[in-house]
């Protein structure tokens, strides 16, 4: 029986091998494996023969022994076909150019897969590939190496038709990276083309020397080169060629110069690069005005010179119509990187704004690019100072509203810093930003800011002015208290919190106080101690200064003496509450008062005389007013320029006078007849009853009066970056001036 299964075994490979298509894997190795020690016999199944290829060495070895002659001659044949055809494949692999008709060959190759030959043939091939590229790349640099001293004498012919075919010559070097090399170490021909594109007439020769150079400008040697050359003159002046792309290769050259090679810039602006490169904003190829812009970004960074050449060559005009009109996303961000720049010049500014700059960056804040959105709100921020008489900017301001619930924090320090400034002293603003529920988004802004006094500061200025003088301030003072912003607010009174914030808060707070129903919430936050232990430490500090007969300095930009003003007038504006009146007198803060009522600062004298008026109020504090010697100052205050101060103090004299003898009083009503009462009855009356002539902080005050808060307070420009390392400009009392910040913190 093992016998017989022996025989029929040469049987069934012959038709394996006759039916079975597919590689065996005796030529190719596709299928071959590594025998097993435990190799099966040749009783197992088939499959063996398929796999094992040592077997089926034997196996065919056995069928040349028992089988018939007819069929040991067709398996010889196709075996000897499968050998010729390995060498020829393996030459084909390799060497596939020698290969006359590859139709001949027996392919081993599965249907989307390599066969291993060719797997092992494609080093050979890289290796055959890149020896031929080195060659190719040897025989045109030195082609070029030895063309350049002819191509440069004939760079200098007298013949223009000479001249131009060797500058079509060179162009073709200069575009294969061998040649193009040999051109950058000739100093002698780059001063050549240099010279030809200067002084040719003709378009075609000036297309080609643009064009190297611009090939040349790929490679830091070639940009050396270059320069060295005198190539940024020249280049300056195909600024001017009616040739578009002549146009093209100039301003991406010098773009790459301006990037990449010290000293570039200050050359081009030298060759008055800037009043060339302006007047090309009115072109209208996007790609282009993209790469002008950004040289214009780049020239006029940190230089103010370049900025003022911008400006007197209507740059600022040309660069809002770019941000009206295109949607190309990049020659958008390039154009507002410029008005970023511009936006610190105080002379860029107006005209930025004027040309409808502030409408043209607000159409792209909703756009879906970061970056793009990202300058314009720096640049809207920069601009907004002098933007706070701007119409048609509702659309604006709803869009900064919404940018509050933002995460980022330079798109908060933008937003907050603009909405501040496009509320000073604008009563639609203000009516526009409260109606568009602005108050709870700052104050949400401020519990999210923590201790980032750049987000912090700008939204407290913002609630303060969006608190007082328009229609709807007593709207928004209600709700500061119904969004829960009081605790929050006052909490920005501790230290050490910066000056500007705790300046700003105090503010605010006086603001919140004119509102009856945020009374109670402010003693519960218990704001009166706070304030009176910053009025304190302020007043120290200032007394301080007067005894050693020094000026008050600036803390953080702010003087100790407008703390101590902005306590006053808040703790005035609360005492009119009786809880709260009572809480003051409680703090034993009398004394100061009165001491305050001799400051030199005419709006402290005021604010000292308002509060003592309230406090007055109580027959036990009108008693410790006048044990503390408060009527000596405050007769003198009878006669004060100010009709506020001299009201108060009227007021306050004839509380305490109540119970003095009739001499007393009839020594107080003589000073007032002869004060400045005297030819005005509504005083005297007002002084009589008690009733302050006007309201601290109104609208209607008097021209030589500029309290600490009577103005809203605009913010100064500052760049993208978080480094802020001024204080913010006010427009009617000065806060202390933050200066710009400076351009080597744009980028």
């Amino acid at each position: 029986m093992e016998v017989m299964n022996m025989m029929e075994q040469p049987i069934k490979v012959t038709e394996w091998q006759q039916t079975y298509t597919y590689d065996s894997g005796i030529h190719s190795g596709v299928n071959t494996q590594v025998p097993s020690v435990s190799s099966k016999c040749l009783g197992d199944d088939d499959e063996v023969y398929g796999k094992q290829y040592t077997i089926k060495k034997t196996t065919t070895t056995s069928y040349c022994q028992g089988g018939s002659q007819g069929q040991s001659q067709a398996q010889a044949d196709m075996e000897a076909q499968l050998a010729m055809t390995r060498a020829q494949r393996v030459r084909a692999a390799m060497y596939p150019e020698t290969v006359e008709d590859r139709s001949l060959l027996i392919t081993t190759q599965l249907e989307g897969q390599q066969t291993n030959v060719q797997r092992l043939a494609e080093p050979s091939q890289m290796l055959k590939s890149a020896i031929v590229h080195l060659i190719n790349y040897q025989d045109d640099a030195e082609l070029a190496t030895r063309a350049i001293p002819e191509l440069t004498k004939l760079l200098n012919d007298e013949d223009p038709v000479v001249v131009s075919k060797a500058a079509m010559i060179v162009n073709q070097l200069s575009k294969k990276e061998a040649s193009r090399r040999a051109l950058m170490q000739s100093p002698q021909i780059v001063a050549a083309v240099v010279r030809t594109m200067q002084s040719t007439s003709d378009l075609d020769t000036a297309r080609c020397t643009t064009s190297i150079l611009h090939n040349l400008s790929h490679h830091r040697e070639g940009l050396l080169s270059i320069f060295k050359s005198g190539g940024i003159p020249a280049l300056v002046r195909m600024l001017s060629s009616p040739v578009e792309s002549v146009l093209f290769y100039a301003i991406t050259t010098l773009h790459n110069l301006l990037l990449y090679q010290e000293g570039a810039k200050m050359a081009v602006r030298l060759a008055d690069g800037l009043q060339k490169m302006v007047p090309l904003l009115n072109k209208n190829n996007p790609k282009f005005l993209a790469i002008t812009t950004d040289c214009l970004q780049l020239l006029a960074y940190g230089n103010q010179e370049s900025k003022l050449i911008i400006l007197a060559n209507g740059g600022p005009q040309a660069l809002v119509q770019i941000m009206r009109s295109y949607n190309y996303e990049k020659l958008l961000w390039t154009t507002s990187r410029v008005l970023k720049v511009l936006s610190v010049c105080p002379s860029n500014k107006p005209a930025i704004v004027e040309a409808g700059g502030m409408q043209a960056l607000g159409k792209h804040l909703t756009s879906s690019s970061p970056r793009l959105v990202q300058n314009c709100l720096w640049t809207l921020r920069n601009l907004s100072d002098v933007a706070t008489k701007q119409e048609g900017l509702d659309g604006v301001l709803k869009i900064l509203v919404n940018q509050l619930s933002s995460d980022d924090v330079n798109v908060l320090t933008c937003a907050t810093g603009t909405l501040s400034n496009l509320t000073c002293n604008n009563s639609k603003n203000k009516t526009l930003v409260t109606q568009s529920n602005g108050v709870e988004a700052l104050i949400h802004t401020i519990l999210r800011a923590g201790d980032k006094e750049d987000i912090t500061e700008p939204a407290v200025c913002a609630l303060r002015h969006l608190t007082s003088r328009h229609p709807e301030a007593e709207m928004a003072q209600n709700s500061v208290r119904l969004n829960y912003g009081i605790p929050a607010i006052v909490k920005l009174l501790n230290q050490p919190n910066q000056w500007p914030l705790v300046k700003a808060t105090i503010g605010l707070i006086r603001n919140l106080a004119l509102c009856p129903a945020n009374h109670a919430p402010l003693q519960e936050a218990a704001v009166i101690p706070r304030l009176v232990q910053l009025l304190v430490k302020a007043h120290q500090d200032a007394q301080r200064h007067v005894a050693a007969g020094t000026q008050q300095p600036y803390t953080d930009g702010v003087k100790m003496e407008e703390i101590v003003e902005g306590c006053t007038g808040a703790l005035h504006i609360l005492a009119r509450d009786p809880m709260n009146r009572m809480e003051i007198f409680r703090l034993n803060t009398i004394p100061l008062f009165v001491q305050l009522l001799y400051s030199p600062v005419e709006n402290i004298q005021r604010v000292a005389a308002g509060v003592l008026c309230e406090l007055a109020q109580d027959k036990e504090a009108a008693d410790a007013i006048d044990a503390e010697g408060a009527s000596a100052p405050l007769m003198e205050l009878l006669h004060s320029r100010n009709e506020g101060t001299a009201t108060y103090a009227a007021a306050v004299l004839f509380r305490i006078s109540e119970d003095k003898n009739p001499d007393y009083r009839k020594r107080v009503s003589v000073e007032l007849t002869n004060s400045l009462f005297k030819h005005d009855p509504a005083a005297w009356e007002a002084a009589q009853s008690m009733i302050p002539i006007n309201e601290p902080y109104s609208d209607e005050l008097d021209p030589g009066y500029r309290p600490m808060y009577s103005g809203d307070i605009p913010l100064d420009p500052i760049d993208m970056h978080m480094d802020m390392d001024g204080d913010y400009p006010m427009d009617a009392y000065s806060d202390g001036v933050r200066a710009p910040f400076a351009d080597h913190m744009l980028a």
